[in-house]
This record gives structure tokens, C-alpha cells and sequence, in this order.
């Protein structure tokens, strides 16, 4: 993967002009689909499939004006006065004829009709005229609120106040404001201080904020198609202006340090993509993919919300790959840091190896170049156990409050302070109690009662006798006589315990009241819905939370090789969530500091927010983690110690991972103090969150465990380590064909191999190659052993067709395994014994311009016609210089060289011919059948 980025970064940064014109394309293009497709987003939280939907769709069809949504027109007297007086009255009949005229207003109730009639408060003095929607909440255009506010207010007079509220009124999207600025502020500002230089620090910040706005076009031009919800372009937003920044700055920062290095600036720029672009790659296939398994819980619009901010993240990566690189180009050798000065000791202060060792600091450039990163991973790793016991009892602290979570979905009470359904709630609430807020709905089919209005009398006084329930002041059959509604007032709020516990109740109630009643009830309404949601979240967390823990653990331990660093990291990622859940309760449900964070409301916590932050946090762990310990693994294995590959890997690292943190929290909290109760508490969840696992998790806890764990830490069975692909998240195979691109000698042609070895996962086979070492470069090369299968395991490796498992090799100019795609067009692969013309083959190879020419198995070929496969190939090193390859039996060999040299002094030409003997593999290999194809002699050659 690394070539390819390699390739994609240098093309990006060549052709700059055409990439920043594609992406000014893209945007447009994205823009005018919004703006002719785009349909609105919608603030509904249903899930198909739940019985108080169910209940509510059927109920909307037979029972309309029950169906769906209500308005209520709040009306509260003035001191010393009641209803029944003449003032309040004339008003509530004067309000009740025209919302009656409303277009989208089925019926309206009174507050002074004597069956079915709107609720009175105990005292009097206030009332509520409620009307009765043809639609839910979300088919409420904007002009009918809008007349429905027009109507309350010009109904107010001195002793009356009428406020327009009910479920009529939802929440509108949440808006942007001038706050969220701050965190890019706060972002530039920290770009300045890593990259020194203003031109760099607005890089990061420009292609991020391109990025998202072409994600957010794209996602309005989605609800063309889709219903997506209100919260999720701001949640996009968030996360793909966080990403996208802290992705652009991996890849500039390296981009940078290869530019201080005296590298082109286009060859810089492929080579940043290549390495710190793997690893972004890496990063943002692990949150979409964590985003994306939303979709499992089988919530659609939990599943919209995940494939939008999964778009976001892709927009972020494809940004980071492709204009990053390009503007880069564009921009050349400006972008090169200017050389730091050197620090000069304090009068005083010793320097040099006593002075280091006086300090523990090791005697690097890199504790110089990371003064404070070298202070922090020294005393983290001093005593690792006690760093440890103290982060983990620290964050179980935090964590306690996690214990008291409750999920809801937001109501009228969420709505922020000042807007009409608030105002509404509020007086609802003191008037008349909480529960007239959130009316639950009792339905069920009479159409077999011979007596509808005493069967639904017998249902409500069934329900009447239930705990928790405050009235019960309407309960009627439908004008056809087979739906029944019976309205429960509970006796608390929407999102109570009490009220929940009522819910449970009622559908307890269910198979009572069909065996002595006859009827089937169900329990619904926007509460019921409200509730039924929040349960299919809960129980959905703990399989999600499998499903990212498994992943993690699978991920992790592809990419670093061991068992103990992807638990660790795992674990450290649970603590997170928990302690990120504990400040979440304290503040939104305790109310914690819910002045200086401009909290909107407090109670229970959004239902999604947990799974989305697990799913979000789960990536960004998994980022930091990439990022930090692949250095420390890369060090390890160089050859350091594994407690100074835990010091020098977090030196290089940490200066990048602690900036792109501190931008992600920035980004993320700036959403916090004027975001509504919907995105108020996702934003503070992952602000902290990402805070937490960054700084608490991975640039502490982690170096500690490294450090306690020692060598154990790259311990990996060596089973596993041969059924686990590889991942090159580091761009290591870059580095390694940037290392061999001269080896053994600049534009080297032919095969060159040191020290090459080859494993197997068959059984019975420790090793097919062990230490080869080889340097041909015209001519013919024979290749024998006593084993057939190490002679067809040479010929595969060395024509690009099976990786080897270490050591150097170079053939025709092309760095193993690294550019085997390549090898396999330039080396030509010819088998003798797979039932084909090897003389045709033979003959179509040495014509058709291949550099190196491998003839894998000369023995299975027919004795009388190796003359006539080797000819062409001998001409061909007469002519061009190829190098040929030629494996053979022990017994094969001297004929086959003496054949060769005939064949060469027929050409009047001096053709070299060499022999290399394989040495005896570990363990006996199997036979190698005549009739065996490659594939199947090799079956998972590493």
C-alpha cells in the first residue's frame, strides 16, 4: 500500500493545478446538489418495528386526529382570575374557533367541553386548548407553527397569556454560532506552535474546512433519498472538521521533515503520503468502519447518523491524501522549516554524559530535540506500577458516576431557555404537573364489542388503578366504533422513571385485559416511542461494545505483532468510555458545572450518544495508539531495548499526537456552550473523551505498561503470527525500498538476494529458504537443492510470486516484496512441468523484453528437448543482457551447464554460467509431484 501512496502523493503534488481544480469541482458540484436536491432534514427518532410504533402508524390510519401530533395552547389567568371568568373565557372561545380554520388542525378540544375536553389545572387557573394534528411532528410545516405562535400571541391580552406548544413544536436543527470558532482559533493557534510557520499552520486548517463543507453538501443532498436526522450534519461536522485537521497535520508534518531533510518537494510529498498517509488511511478505515457498525444495531436513524459522519471521515482522508500533497506542491520549498538554533545551557547548568546520567536522560539527540517529552515518558516509566495503579484508580474514580446513566431522547423540556414549546413545557408542567407533557395512549381494536363506549370505560378503569398514574381524561371510540383510544396522564415527565415504569405497567396490563375483556392493547404515543427507543439503545450497547472490542483486539494485533499491546490498548480504550460516561452523568444529570458550561438541561443523557461515542472513540484510540506505539515497535525492532524503544518512540512521536489532541478537544468543546441538549453532551463526550484517552490513556498509561511489560510486550505465538496478515500502517515498506533502491548498486539489474529466507505454514516445514545470498546479473544462474520444493520456493520469491519472510533482494532494479506487483510484469515466470509448451514459453519469455527470465523445474522437461527451451534464452543473454534463472535436479546440474555453454559458444558470445546450491531446509519437505502446480507447492508461503 505504501507504493501506491507513494505514487498518489507524487502525482498530487506534479500535477497540483489539476488537483486543486478537481476539488474546487467536487465542491460545486456538491453545493448545487444540495441546493436543487436537498429536502430538509428531520427530527424524528422512530424505529420500525417497535409496538408503540406500530401502534401509532395503525392508529393514524383508523383514529387520525389521535394519531398525530398535538398543539397546545397554554392559557394561564392573571392573579385572581380562573377560567370561568368572563375575560378568560371570551379568549379560550375566541382561540378555539380559528385554530379550528389551521390548515393541518384536525379537532380541537375545549377546555369547557364536557367529554374529551382539554385539561384544567386544580386551582383553575390555567388551561390548555389542545389541537389535534393530520400529521406527526415532523409533516408540521414551518407556516403552521408559525400561525400557531401568530394565534397565541395575538390571543394575549393584560389578565390572559397564551403560549403555543405541545409535540407540534420539535426542536429545529441545531445552528452554528459564533462559539465554534473558537476551537479553529484554538486549533491554529496550536498549529503555529508545532509547525512554527503560518503558511503551514493554515494548510491543515483550509483543506479540513474544505473538506467538511464538501461533506456536508453532499449529506443535504442525501435527504433527496434518505431521512436524515437534524443532529447529524452538525455531528459530521464536528468530527469531520477534528479528523480532517488532525490527518492533514500527520501528513504535513512528515511532509515537512522531509523537505528539512534536502528532499524534492514532490518526492517529500509522496513520501509523507506513503508513510504518514498509511497510517492515516489506517486510522480513518478503523472510525469509519467503527461508525459504520451503527448500522448493527438496526436503528435507522442511528444508521444515517453513522454513515454520515463515516462520509465525513472519508471526505477527511481522501482530503488528506490527495489535496494535502497538492497544495504542498504548489507551494514547493516555502513550506521547508527554518533550522531550529540550538539551546544554549544555562550559566550554571551541567551539561554532558554526567549531566545525563545524573538525570537519567539518555545520552539521544531526540531528548534534546523533545525536552519535555523526554522529562514526561522518564518519569511515567520510573515506576510503571505505581503509574498504572494510579491512572487506572483515577479513572475508575471518574468513572463512578457511569453507574447512574439513564438514556432518553430529548422532549419540549430539552428546548432551550426562551423558545415558545419551552415556555410551553414550563407552564404545563408548574400548572398543571409534568405529566400533562407527555400523555401516553392506549389503543386497541374493538371492532368486536357490542358495547364500544362501556368496553372502553372498563379499559380506563383498568389503567386508573395503576401506580403512577396522575389521570386518565380521555377515552373514547374512533366515530366507526373499532379503534379505542384511552389517554393516561402519568404522573411525573416524559422522561421519568416513574413514567417508564408506567409504560412497563400498562403493556403488563395487556394479557389481563384480553382474557377478561376481549381486546388487545397497546401502549404508544410520543413518549411510549420516546421510551421504547431509549430501550433498544440500551440493550444495544453491550453487543456494539463486543463488536469494537473485537475488532480492536483483531486490528491491533495485525498491525504490531503481539498479544499483550493490543489487550492493553483495549482496556485502556473501556476506561475511557467509562470515565468519559461518569463526567457526562455529573454534568448532564447531577448538573456539574452546568453554569460555566452554558448546560441547556439537565436529566437523562440523549439515548445515542453512548454508542456514538463509542464508535467515534473507538478510532481516535486506535489512531493514537497507531501513532504512538508503531515508533516504539519500529525502535524495538532496530535493535533498541524495549524500555529505550518506549522512550525514543514516544519522543518522536508525541509532539504530533499531543497537537492533533489538543485540536480534536478544541474542535470538539467549541460545540459545547451553545449547542443544543442534543448536541451539548456529544460534543462534551468526545471533547473529553479524546482529552482522556490522548493525554490519560495513551501518553501516560501506555508508556507505563510498555515499560512494566518489558520484551514480553512483542511477544506473539508463532501460529498466530502466521495466520495474521500484515498491515504497513507505518509506510515501512517505503522506507525499505527507498533504503534498496541503490543496493547493490545504483540501476543494479539481474537478482541480488543477502541473506533471503522464506517460511512456511505447511506442516512439517520450518523453513524453505535460509540464508540466500546471491548477486547475478547476466547470464544463467543454476539453482539446485536435494528438495524440489525449496528449488519451485526459489523460483516463486524471486519472480515477485511469493513473499519472502526477511533478508534483501533486489531483481531488475525492484525492491522485494515491496514491488512485487511490478516484478511480476518484468520477470517472467516459465514452468516446465505444468503440462504446457515450455519450449513456446521458453521462446515467448527470452522475446518479450522481460528483464530476468526464471525457468522453474528444467528436470520435468522431456531430456532431448532442454536444448531447444534453453536456446532462446541463452540467445536472448547474447543479445540484451538478460538475466535467466534456471532451477534443476543435482543430477540435471553439469548437463544443463554444459548444454548452456554449448549453446553460448554456438552464438560465438561468452554467456556467464553460475550454480547456487540451496542449503538443506529445517525439517524434511514433502515430495514435490510432477503434476503439483506452484500454487499448490506454496499453498500460504509467506
Amino acid at each position: 500500500m505504501s507504493s501506491t501512496l507513494s505514487a498518489l502523493g507524487s502525482l498530487a503534488a506534479r500535477r497540483w493545478r489539476a488537483v486543486l481544480l478537481t476539488w474546487l469541482l467536487v465542491l460545486v458540484g456538491a453545493g448545487a446538489g444540495a441546493a436543487t436536491l436537498g429536502a430538509g432534514l428531520t427530527s424524528s427518532f422512530a424505529i420500525p418495528g417497535t409496538e408503540s410504533q406500530d401502534a401509532l402508524d395503525r392508529l393514524s390510519q383508523t383514529f387520525p386526529e389521535a394519531g398525530g401530533a398535538s398543539a397546545q395552547m397554554v392559557v394561564v389567568a392573571a392573579d385572581g382570575l380562573t377560567v370561568d371568568d368572563p375575560p378568560v373565557r371570551s379568549v379560550v372561545e375566541d382561540l378555539v374557533p380559528r385554530l379550528e380554520k389551521l390548515e393541518q388542525v384536525a379537532a380541537v378540544a375545549s377546555p369547557y367541553a364536557e367529554v374529551g375536553g382539554g385539561p384544567v389545572s386544580p386551582d383553575r387557573g390555567a388551561a390548555v386548548v389542545t389541537a389535534a394534528m393530520t400529521t406527526d411532528a415532523d409533516g408540521v410545516t414551518e407556516q403552521t407553527r408559525d400561525a400557531l405562535v401568530a394565534l397565541a400571541e395575538d390571543a394575549s391580552t393584560a389578565q390572559v397569556d397564551v403560549v403555543a406548544g405541545g409535540g407540534a413544536f420539535i426542536a429545529g436543527a441545531p445552528a452554528l454560532s459564533i462559539i465554534e470558532l473558537v476551537g479553529l482559533g484554538v486549533a491554529l493557534v496550536v498549529l503555529l506552535l508545532t509547525l512554527g510557520s503560518l503558511r503551514a499552520a493554515g494548510m491543515p486548517l483550509l483543506t479540513a474546512v474544505l473538506g467538511a463543507a464538501v461533506s456536508l453538501a453532499l449529506l443535504w443532498t442525501a435527504t433527496a433519498v434518505v431521512e436524515v436526522s437534524s443532529t447529524a450534519p452538525l455531528l459530521a461536522l464536528m468530527i469531520g472538521l477534528a479528523v480532517g485537521i488532525d490527518y492533514a497535520l500527520f501528513v504535513l508534518v512528515r511532509h515537512r521533515d522531509h523537505l528539512a531533510d534536502g528532499v524534492a518537494p514532490v518526492e517529500a510529498a509522496g513520501r509523507s503520503v506513503a508513510t504518514a498517509g498509511s497510517a492515516v488511511v489506517f486510522a480513518g478505515l478503523t472510525v469509519m468502519i467503527a461508525l459504520s457498525g451503527l448500522s448493527v444495531v438496526g436503528i435507522p436513524f442511528l444508521t444515517v447518523m453513522g454513515l454520515a459522519s463515516s462520509l465525513a471521515v472519508a471526505v477527511a482522508v481522501t482530503v488528506a491524501l490527495t489535496l494535502v500533497p497538492a497544495v504542498a506542491g504548489a507551494l514547493g520549498e516555502r513550506l521547508t522549516p527554518r533550522p531550529r538554533r540550538a539551546r544554549q545551557a544555562r550559566p550554571g547548568r551541567r551539561s554532558g554524559p554526567r549531566a545525563a546520567a545524573a538525570t537519567d536522560e539518555p545520552v539521544d539527540g531526540r531528548a534534546a530535540r523533545h525536552p519535555l517529552a523526554a522529562r514526561w515518558v522518564r518519569l511515567v516509566t520510573r515506576r510503571p506500577l505505581v503509574t498504572t495503579l494510579l491512572v487506572v484508580v483515577g479513572l475508575g474514580v471518574v468513572a463512578l458516576p457511569a453507574a447512574d446513566l439513564r438514556l432518553a431522547l430529548p422532549d419540549n423540556g430539552t428546548s432551550p431557555q426562551g423558545t415558545t414549546q419551552r415556555e410551553a413545557y414550563d407552564l404545563v408542567s408548574a400548572e398543571l404537573g409534568a405529566g400533562y407533557n407527555g400523555p401516553l395512549v392506549v389503543t386497541g381494536e374493538i371492532v368486536t364489542s357490542e358495547d364500544p363506549l362501556g368496553l372502553v370505560a372498563d379499559v380506563a378503569a383498568r389503567v386508573r388503578e395503576l401506580p403512577g398514574v396522575a389521570d386518565v381524561p380521555l377515552a373514547v371510540p374512533n366515530p366507526t366504533a373499532d379503534t379505542m383510544v384511552v389517554q393516561v396522564v402519568p404522573e411525573e415527565g416524559p422522561s421519568s422513571e416513574s413514567t417508564e415504569q408506567l409504560v412497563a405497567d400498562l403493556r403488563a396490563l395487556e394479557p389481563e385485559i384480553s382474557a377478561d375483556l376481549g381486546v388487545d392493547i397497546a401502549v404508544t404515543g410520543q413518549t411510549a416511542v420516546g421510551i421504547d427507543v431509549s430501550d433498544r439503545l440500551s440493550a444495544s450497547l453491550v453487543p456494539f461494545a463486543l463488536l469494537v472490542v473485537g475488532l480492536s483486539l483483531v486490528l491491533l494485533t495485525m498491525v504490531f505483532r503481539s498479544v499483550a499491546v493490543p489487550v492493553k490498548a483495549t482496556l485502556g480504550y473501556l476506561l475511557s468510555v467509562l470515565a468519559t460516561f461518569g463526567v457526562v452523568v455529573a454534568v448532564y444529570q447531577w448538573g456539574w458545572l452546568a453554569g460555566p458550561l452554558h448546560t441547556a438541561a439537565t436529566g437523562p443523557v440523549i439515548s445515542f450518544l453512548p454508542i456514538i461515542l463509542m464508535g467515534l472513540l473507538f478510532g481516535l484510540a486506535m489512531d493514537y495508539e497507531v501513532f504512538l506505539v508503531s515508533r516504539m515497535r519500529e525502535e524495538h525492532t532496530h535493535g533498541a531495548s524495549a524500555l529505550d524503544a518506549v522512550h525514543h518512540g514516544f519522543m518522536s512521536s508525541s509532539r504530533v499526537v499531543v497537537a492533533a489532541a489538543v485540536i480534536m478537544v478544541s474542535v470538539f468543546a467549541a460545540f459545547v456552550p451553545e449547542g443544543d441538549a442534543t448536541l451539548q453532551p456529544i460534543a462534551l463526550a468526545l471533547a473529553v473523551g479524546v482529552f482522556v484517552d490522548a493525554f490519560v490513556v495513551r501518553m501516560t498509561l501506555v508508556p507505563a505498561v510498555m515499560a512494566l511489560l518489558g520484551e514480553r510486550a512483542w511477544w506473539l505465538p508463532r501460529s498466530l503470527d502466521r495466520v495474521l496478515p500484515s498491515f504497513d500502517v507505518e509506510g515501512e515498506g517505503l522506507s525499505r525500498r527507498l533504503a534498496l533502491q541503490d543496493w547493490p548498486r545504483p540501476g543494479a539489474r539481474g537478482v541480488h538476494a543477502e541473506a533471503l529466507a522464506l517460511g512456511s505454514r505447511r506442516p512439517g516445514v520450518a523453513g524453505l529458504l535460509a540464508d540466500v545470498d546471491v548477486h547475478h546479473e547476466r547470464g544463467v544462474l543454476l539453482v539446485t537443492s536435494a528438495a524440489p520444493v525449496q528449488r519451485s520456493a526459489f523460483a516463486l520469491v524471486v519472480s515477485g510470486r511469493a513473499r519472502p519472510s526477511g533478508g534483501r533482494l533486489v531483481v531488475d532494479s525492484l525492491v522485494l516484496p515491496e514491488q512485487a506487483r511490478a516484478a511480476r510484469r518484468r520477470v517472467a515466470l516459465v514452468r516446465a512441468g505444468d503440462g504446457s509448451d515450455v519450449v513456446a514459453a521458453a521462446q515467448a519469455a527470452a522475446s518479450g523484453g522481460a528483464g530476468v527470465v526464471v525457468l522453474e523445474g528444467l528436470e520435468l522437461a522431456p531430456a532431448r528437448r532442454h536444448g531447444d527451451v534453453l536456446a532462446p534464452l541463452v540467445q536472448a543473454c547474447c543479445e540484451r543482457d538478460l538475466a535467466v534463472v534456471v532451477t534443476t535436479s543435482p543430477d540435471d546440474v553439469e548437463g544443463t551447464r554444459d548444454l548452456a555453454a554449448r549453446l553460448a559458444a554456438g552464438q560465438d558470445a561468452d554467456v556467464p554460467v553460475s550454480t547456487l546450491a540451496l542449503a538443506a531446509p529445517d525439517s524434511p519437505p514433502p515430495a514435490h509431484p510432477a503434476d503439483s502446480s506452484l500454487d499448490q507447492l506454496l499453498e500460504g508461503a509467506r
